[in-house]
């Protein structure tokens, strides 16, 4: 079912055409991931559908009574509230109904005590009906609820009691997160729903979204993220919007090959054209009323071909990262680290070796102490038990998330050339231009630069300067996805030695051949990249849970696994095939929405009812084959 449809949305600010005539449909239970580069309208989109920006032209139709919930990027939540009083206020109608339940059961006993009650009955028939809406509405659980959902997101029982204004920005998102997780939304619109999350928390968001009943759009830089959580991908770009109906690893793969596809187009066109001028120019010079003619009705007819555009590439930079002078084997060691802060124990007895050449992943929940290491390594801040010692010849270079390196009042210019003065204006100029600064840009000051032009340049610095032992804290935040791409691409490249924080995985998959794992207890050494990680933690699990078991208990559980194996085989086939027919039906009602969605239709009735019909009947089949997936997936 649709529960909405925009049709040739467009938006102009003054003299700057945002969007362009985009049309789509989403339906009920749709995880949708929408993207595109900074800057291409998918927050303006996003303003739009929730009634927070008008659009210039085209149509929104939205489902009867539809709720649209709506998580923007920044939030501004200011309160006097508990943390977990902030979300009770979700709940008012149902703690409302609640003290009205309590009302009714001291009216009913007042009247039970009187020997004939004319309004008992009445009473308890309220009470009854009452009831019944209070236990749908979860009336009993959701003080449960909302400390599942707090905790998930990462906060803790100490946490749920502080007030609302005393909270970090980081700590504001995730509660508007929770409020509107709470709320229910039949549509809800994320805008980079996994920041200011750790690892822990996005893993938990996931499951969540997975299961979550209503639809979703949503904006994400994070891949695997999108990978886990959508079957759909809207990609913004030149002010159109083009539909994928799969997660992003294969949309990126279907991209390549329409990029492929519409170079070939464009190139045969060009060919095509080039022929017709030459043989309307050779025809024009025989002369002759005959070849005039031809050479006219030819140029008539290239006249009304649509030319395509050329289609290109998305912008990227060029970033390679190349250490002036080769470190000693061993860059970093650390041995038996602890730091406290007043009576509170952050780190103890932290160990590890970091080698040259390796591209090492720190992951950990939020608070754990990973920052501060980083400040202990690179002497910003003392530590109170063990010794770091840095390697021969290793020269570290610092990528903090809040670019600190970077003056505010110089210009992009300035900022490089001052730490360069042996370059000229030419090679800063075109070093700049691969970091995408272009004419007027290297002019701007760098508090006018956005979170991501921020970041490139503060890579720049770093690459200019000479260092052979990169520590990067989040050094994707901000930026988009193409940008991510071109900094993993960097980095495999990158012949010295990484160090990075990240709740980046596809990024820590990408880059990484070692990971730390910072936790409670201690730091955890994984030699593979996050997949490798994921697979020996599941492993130590699976392990834990052997122990507690007898031989016998484990030969007959192998047994059985085995048998269940050669069903899963034959099951996994008829899911597949399922999948396949499911995806063919979809494709055929999207394509019907797509005529339905145009306006000339209108003129149409009797054309609108039979497609009605139509779709009526393609959607009663997809839903019979949705009953034999699910059957098929919940045995």
């Amino acid at each position: 079912m649709i529960v909405l449809s925009c049709n040739n949305i467009s938006k102009t600010y003054i003299v700057d055409e945002i969007l362009k005539d985009i049309t789509f449909t989403v339906e009920d239970g749709d995880k949708i991931g929408l993207i595109g580069l900074n800057g291409s309208g998918k927050t303006t989109l996003f303003n739009i559908l929730a009634g927070e920006v008008f659009k210039d032209s085209g149509d929104i139709y939205v489902q009867k009574d539809l709720k649209i919930g709506y998580l923007k990027q920044h939030s501004n939540m200011e309160s006097n509230n508990t943390v977990f009083d902030e979300c009770l206020e979700v709940f008012e109608p149902i703690i409302l109904m609640e003290k009205e339940l309590r009302n009714l059961e001291q009216e009913i006993s007042i009247e039970g005590a009187k020997v004939d009650s004319e309004k008992l009955d009445s009473l308890m028939d309220e009470y009854s009906k009452l009831l019944e809406k209070f236990n749908n509405l979860n009336g009993y659980g959701f003080e449960s609820e909302i400390k599942g959902i707090l905790k998930g997101l990462g906060f803790s029982d100490d946490d749920m009691e502080k007030e609302v204004h005393v909270l970090s920005g980081g700590q504001k998102a995730r509660l508007s997160l929770a409020k509107l997780l709470l709320e229910k939304p039949d549509l809800l619109l994320l805008d980079e729903p996994t920041n200011h999350l750790d690892i822990e928390a996005i893993n938990w968001l996931e499951y969540y979204l997975k299961e979550y009943k209503g639809a979703a759009l949503i904006i994400s830089h994070d891949r695997y993220f999108l990978d886990n959580v959508v079957s759909k991908i809207f990609h913004l770009e030149n002010l159109n919007i083009k539909i994928y109906n799969t997660n992003y690893s294969k949309y990126m793969e279907q991209r390549k090959k329409d990029l492929e596809l519409l170079k070939k187009k464009y190139e045969d066109q060009q060919k095509e054209i080039k022929r017709q001028e030459e043989i309307i120019k050779r025809f024009s010079n025989y002369g002759g009323q005959r070849y005039i003619k031809q050479a006219q009705s030819r140029q008539k007819m290239l006249d009304k071909m649509k030319v395509l555009d050329r289609p290109l590439d998305p912008k990227k930079a060029k970033i390679t990262f190349e250490p002036k002078i080769k470190s000693g084997r061993e860059v970093l060691k650390v041995e038996e680290v602890g730091k406290s802060f007043g009576d509170y124990k952050l780190l103890e007895d932290i160990m590890f070796t970091i080698y040259r050449g390796e591209r090492v992943g720190l992951i950990g929940p939020n608070g754990i102490g990973k920052t501060t290491l980083f400040k202990m390594i690179l002497g910003q801040l003392p530590y109170d038990a063990g010794n770091i010692n840095i390697g021969h010849h290793v020269h570290i270079g610092y990528f903090d998330q809040e670019q600190t390196s970077l003056s505010l009042n110089k210009t992009v210019m300035d900022e490089i050339w001052d730490d360069n003065p042996s370059l000229d204006h030419y090679q800063i100029r075109s070093i700049l231009s691969r970091f995408l600064f272009i004419g007027d840009d290297i002019f701007k000051e760098v508090r006018e630069l956005s979170g991501g032009e921020r970041g490139r340049l503060a890579l720049l610095k770093m690459m200019l300067s000479d260092a052979n032992f990169l520590l990067m804290d989040e050094p994707t935040n901000h930026l988009d996805i193409d940008s991510k791409e071109v900094l993993e691409d960097a980095i495999i490249d990158y012949q010295g030695t990484l160090l990075v924080i990240s709740h980046d995985r596809y990024f820590l998959n990408r880059v990484s051949n070692k990971i730390l794992e910072l936790t409670k207890e201690g730091i955890k050494e994984y030699l593979g990249n996050y997949d490798y990680y994921l697979e020996k933690k599941n492993e130590i699990i699976v392990e834990e849970d052997e122990d507690f078991k007898t031989k016998t208990q484990i030969k007959l559980e192998r047994k059985k696994e085995k048998e269940k194996q050669e069903l899963e085989r034959k099951k996994k086939k008829e899911i597949l095939n399922l999948e396949k027919m499911i995806e063919e039906k979809e494709m055929d009602i999207e394509a019907l929405d797509q005529i339905l969605c145009d306006p000339k239709i209108y003129d149409e009735p009797d054309k609108i009812i039979e497609l009605s019909k139509e779709r009526e009947l393609l959607q009663l089949k997809l839903d019979s084959l949705y009953d034999q997936w699910i059957t098929l997936t919940e045995k």
